[in-house]
């Protein structure tokens, strides 16, 4: 029923209080009543959710913090300043940093100045042995190393077939040698620059001019070269106690695709798949997975037994802010949750700087735990739908939000994974995606080159450089283990 229909039926009653007595008219006014109750209910149902939805951010859900916009935070209440204030900049006593000497073996040029002949006074000055060291760095002017190889011809002298010079083992068949090659690998994956910006680059530098398609031609060429060191290292991955897993959006050819991260002992791997469900963790970590997988809540890792997981508790922070966000009962249960949570952390710190031990901080942790899975509890049995729904989920996955306090190694957030997979996401938002399936395997490799050497503090454009020649000459590949073992050994074409 709506106000206009209320209004209606209140006129055609008149003002009369008479008619009240009319047992037929109270009903009528009860079920008019009643309605308007029922409406008023379901719009504050819908403001709430209205104004939940105004107050989403990413620091009560898993947005990211580029969708927050430009909305200025609340001012903080300014403290008085005291005699004590820290200005910016640099601290009065703070211990300068300054650029190391190189040995003198290492220097190219050594100029050496002597001092002025004559003193102001006017008496003469005796040179000694001491003297004052400074050093410029600079750079030289690079100009390509071209090598010409000229193929003679022959004729047989018996049949008078012709026959032609073939090149060596490891040179490459285009025109450009392994440096260049590798380096547009690594400026447009580690250093996510654009071919046309490449282009710039390359000639700006180096004076050397390419076009567009010689750039796609070198990332082609360097895909194939770290494809086996890239498929080890996703061999790697699965085989370790503990696999850090994590998603975001990638398009090819305006297509949304998924890039899946799977980080573990020191190497990274990317996939890119059309889908974000479950199939593709099983089969990049195989259905027999017996390690420990951090993740977040997303359902595409549900098919893992609750006891080789771990929840990421920095989402769970996210979660318990947006409960204490909303009112009644949620409210008191999200602040106490987020209590809770921040006082695990600050055990966890300490575990980790030494100063608690592992055995202290599972006693600390019990009357957490317990508290923590109460509270949960009692959230399903809230009123408000969505932190029901939402307490009933994590309750779900009650023994995979403490696996890190059983099992040493495990962290209790999954951040690791979230770094690592920035990189791959500021190269989506700083360029249209990838335009075929060549496009899209060639970025797989290259950030699994990139992401694993920072890991492993490694050089990218040398790693690089080794997988090319040794792809041109067949021999022995570059391997991103952590340990470096002996290279693989598996031939690949030329």
């Amino acid at each position: 029923m709506t106000p206009t229909d209320t209004k209606s039926i209140l006129e055609k009653l008149g003002p009369s209080l008479e008619a009240i007595a009319d047992p037929n008219v109270r009903l009528i006014i009860t079920q008019i009543i009643e309605a308007q109750r029922q409406e008023i209910a379901l719009l504050k149902q819908k403001i709430e959710e209205l104004e939940e939805k105004l107050k989403t951010n990413s620091k009560n859900s898993s947005k990211p913090p580029s969708s927050d916009g430009f909305k200025k935070e609340e001012p903080k209440k300014k403290k008085k300043k005291g005699k004590n204030k820290r200005k910016q900049g640099g601290q009065p006593g703070h211990r300068g940093v300054s650029q190391d000497y190189l040995p003198l073996e290492s220097v190219d040029k050594i100029e050496k100045i002597s001092p002025p002949k004559e003193c102001p006074c006017g008496a003469l000055v005796i040179p000694t042995s001491d003297y004052k060291r400074h050093q410029v760095h600079d750079l030289p002017l690079i100009k390509p190393f071209v090598t010409e190889w000229q193929l003679y011809m022959g004729t047989c002298c018996g049949c008078g077939k012709k026959h032609m010079a073939e090149l060596p083992p490891g040179v490459p068949r285009g025109f450009l040698g392994l440096r260049p090659l590798a380096m547009i690998g690594t400026l447009t994956g580690d250093y996510r620059m654009s071919k046309r910006n490449v282009t710039f680059l390359l000639e700006d530098f180096f004076g050397l001019r390419v076009s567009l398609g010689t750039v796609s031609n070198a990332e082609k060429i360097v895909s194939k070269a770290l494809e086996l060191p890239v498929q080890e290292a996703k061999d790697f991955i699965p085989q370790q106690d503990v696999v850090h897993g994590d998603e975001t959006s990638h398009a090819e050819c305006g297509q949304k695709m998924w890039t899946w991260a799977f980080i573990a002992a020191r190497v990274a791997a990317f996939v890119i798949r059309p889908s974000r469900g479950s199939q593709v963790a099983k089969d990049f970590l195989g259905e027999t997975f017996q390690g420990i997988l951090n993740t977040d809540r997303w359902s595409a890792y549900t098919w893992l037994a609750a006891i080789f997981r771990q929840i990421c508790w920095a989402h769970l922070l996210r979660d318990f802010r947006k409960i204490s966000e909303r009112r009644g009962l949620s409210k008191r249960l999200g602040k106490d949750l987020l209590e809770l949570t921040h006082e695990m952390f600050s055990h966890w710190n300490k575990v980790r700087d030494g100063t608690l031990s592992r055995m202290q901080f599972q006693e600390l942790m019990k009357p957490i735990r317990i508290h923590v899975e109460d509270l949960l509890t009692q959230g399903t049995q809230c009123k408000h739908n969505k932190t029901k729904g939402m307490c009933k989920q994590i309750l779900k996955l009650k023994q995979a939000l403490w696996t890190f306090v059983d099992k040493e190694g495990v962290e209790p957030t999954n951040n690791l994974a979230e770094q690592t997979l920035r990189r791959i996401v500021i190269w989506r938002k700083t360029s249209f995606g990838t335009q075929s399936s060549r496009g899209t395997l060639y970025l797989e490799r290259i950030m699994t080159v990139v992401a694993t050497c920072k890991l492993q503090k490694r050089n990218v454009l040398d790693f690089v450089t080794q997988a090319i020649q040794a792809h041109f000459s067949n021999t022995e590949l570059p391997s991103l283990l952590p340990s470096y073992p002996k290279p693989i050994s598996l031939p690949l074409a030329a």
